[in-house]
């Protein structure tokens, strides 16, 4: 693990260093003085993604639709994970209803879809509304 980390702020998408060892201990903003980890997903749009994909955190992102049943029905248990996972991940959110480019950018063929990023790379995917024990699972295990 480096020294330090460049976290992203799911309020004002500012770039934010954070010591390794500190990562835990509920960091701010130095932006906007909000917390960098509130322990829900982030719903992210084309404007801020990439700045997300390209931070030092595993990128753990829900491709859904407001129309989608599974993904209603994942999208309690994919919150939980985000309690769970953070602050070592960042589970994030993208309606593709309302970003269809980013849909069609990965390739995003049946919703809900999970894709798990790191270091600007797409590691894994996995298709079907999970429980929040599989999710985090699942997140885990691709990690190892």
């Amino acid at each position: 693990m480096s020294e330090s980390l460049h976290v992203v702020c799911t309020h004002c998408h500012a770039v934010n260093r954070v010591p390794a060892l500190r990562i835990d201990d509920a960091p701010t903003c130095g932006r906007c003085q909000q917390p960098l980890f509130q322990g829900l997903p982030v719903a992210l749009d084309g404007t801020h993604f990439d700045k997300h994909l390209k931070g030092d955190l595993p990128l753990v992102v829900d491709f859904w639709a407001p129309w989608c049943g599974p993904c209603k029905t994942m999208a309690p248990q994919f919150a939980a994970a985000a309690q769970q996972l953070e602050p070592h991940m960042r589970l994030a959110k993208i309606d593709t209803e309302a970003e269809q480019a980013l849909g069609a950018r990965f390739g995003i063929r049946s919703i809900p879809t999970m894709v798990l990023f790191h270091n600007g790379r797409e590691l894994a995917r996995k298709s079907g509304a999970l429980a929040t024990r599989d999710i985090v699972a699942w997140a885990r295990s691709v990690l190892k």
